[in-house]
């Protein structure tokens, strides 16, 4: 699962949570429906806002929910999930970006995809994904042949891109890519007044996507050497993230100009999941509601603040030292070590592990569950909630806290 909206289920509250699966669950098993159940690994989170923003949009009818079958993610039980052009269209989109998404891991040699049998194959898979996108999206009335086009020039550009070229040169693409498919929406859902407002809250939704990939990449791309667009173009953290906050804000009033039947998720998902997003991806906090952020060490660094606890601080009345001796150890002795972490399980082990975490429906629900091989803590689906006052945030029933974020919606 990949994308930069990601919700935590507090956040969600019971209702928009069941929206938000129902969306989710639906851009998959349109994928595994169109074209079989290998295409189902490119879903993600930021494709389904695809679906989201075509229902928010359409008049209400009996047509936009059917009932699933049991699947191993949702613990063996069924489910109310999206289904109709907004769904499909969702699919066609993440095909052809996913499909451009691999063609681009080839071309850099990642990992197992420099040996040449390997990437002979994932060619394949990306052809096969791109030719299936295209189908799919003319079943729907979108032409992929933008997207198409848009990832080609994305090439060249980053080929060409050196000190001193903007940002945004970069960001283009992308951007032109997103609008596209978000004003498309409007098309599906007979709103065409809607088109240029959500071309609009698309374009920037790309940007502010290219941009959050960029600064989470920046330090693993430095030590890899693989191309980034910050440390190419010589852009410093602070223009970045000046650029995703005017892009935030140009979003949050674009989705104002746009006329909803239902807007409630969809003003959820972008108006403010995609600001915490920001703030995630830079380690700072843009809400007064998550205090907890203060701690938080991002792309910045730590906060340069101390306290008497802090063995960093000069405050701290120990300097860093227990004042019982013993090597930090309060009783004496030994100095104290956190226990020892499980070690792997072996591969039929983790396949049984793996077996039992989808069919408990871990992996979609549960705040953090044990990676079925490396035995580490992972996240759920909705399990990645970073805010401590879910209580004082209820936006999902009447988002009287947008005040905390100034969109004014």
């Amino acid at each position: 699962m990949f994308g930069i909206v990601r919700p935590c289920s507090h956040r969600l509250g019971e209702g928009l949570k069941t929206q938000w699966m129902a969306h989710l669950c639906g851009l998959c098993l349109a994928l595994r429906g169109d074209h079989g159940q290998f295409a189902r690994v490119v879903t993600n989170y930021d494709g389904l806002l695809i679906s989201v923003l075509t229902e928010a949009q359409a008049e209400r009818t009996t047509g936009w929910r059917r009932t699933a079958g049991p699947c191993p993610l949702r613990g063996m039980r069924t489910a109310s999930v999206a289904q109709g052009e907004g769904a499909r269209l969702a699919a066609a989109v993440s095909l052809v970006l996913a499909s451009a998404k691999v063609r681009d891991h080839v071309a850099d040699k990642d990992g197992l995809l420099a040996r040449r049998p390997v990437a002979l194959a994932a060619r394949r898979v990306a052809a096969s994904w791109g030719r299936a996108g295209a189908r799919t999206g003319s079943d729907v009335g979108f032409d992929t042949a933008v997207l198409v086009d848009a990832v080609d020039r994305q090439v060249g550009i980053e080929a060409l891109a050196g000190p001193g070229t903007p940002l945004l040169t970069v960001t283009e693409p992308t951007e032109t890519a997103t609008a596209a498919a978000f004003a498309h929406t409007a098309v599906l859902a007979g709103r065409p007044g809607n088109a240029e407002p959500l071309a609009e809250a698309g374009r920037l939704f790309g940007r502010l996507a290219h941009l959050l990939d960029a600064v989470e990449d920046r330090e693993t791309d430095a030590a890899s050497g693989a191309w980034n667009p910050l440390t190419a173009t010589g852009t410093p953290l602070v223009e970045a993230r000046r650029l995703a906050a005017d892009a935030l804000h140009g979003i949050r009033l674009a989705l104002r100009e746009v006329e909803f039947t239902d807007g409630k998720l969809a003003h959820l998902l972008l108006a403010h999941e995609l600001g915490r997003s920001v703030d995630r991806a830079f380690g700072t906090s843009g809400c007064g509601h998550q205090a907890h952020a203060d701690g938080a060490r991002g792309a910045f660094g730590p906060p340069q603040h101390g306290g008497p606890y802090n063995p960093q601080s000069p405050q701290s009345p120990y300097d860093g030292q227990n004042p019982y001796g013993g090597g930090g150890n309060p009783f004496g002795g030994a100095p104290s070590f956190p226990p020892p972490g499980p070690g792997r399980r072996g591969f039929w082990a983790g396949c049984a592990a793996a077996i039992g975490v989808c069919c408990t429906c871990k992996v979609c629900c549960a705040d953090e569950f044990e990676g079925p091989w490396s035995r580490k803590r992972r996240e759920g689906c909705l399990g990645n909630c970073d805010c401590n006052c879910c209580e004082a945030c209820e936006i999902c029933e009447c988002c009287e806290c947008c005040s905390c974020c100034d969109c004014g919606l």
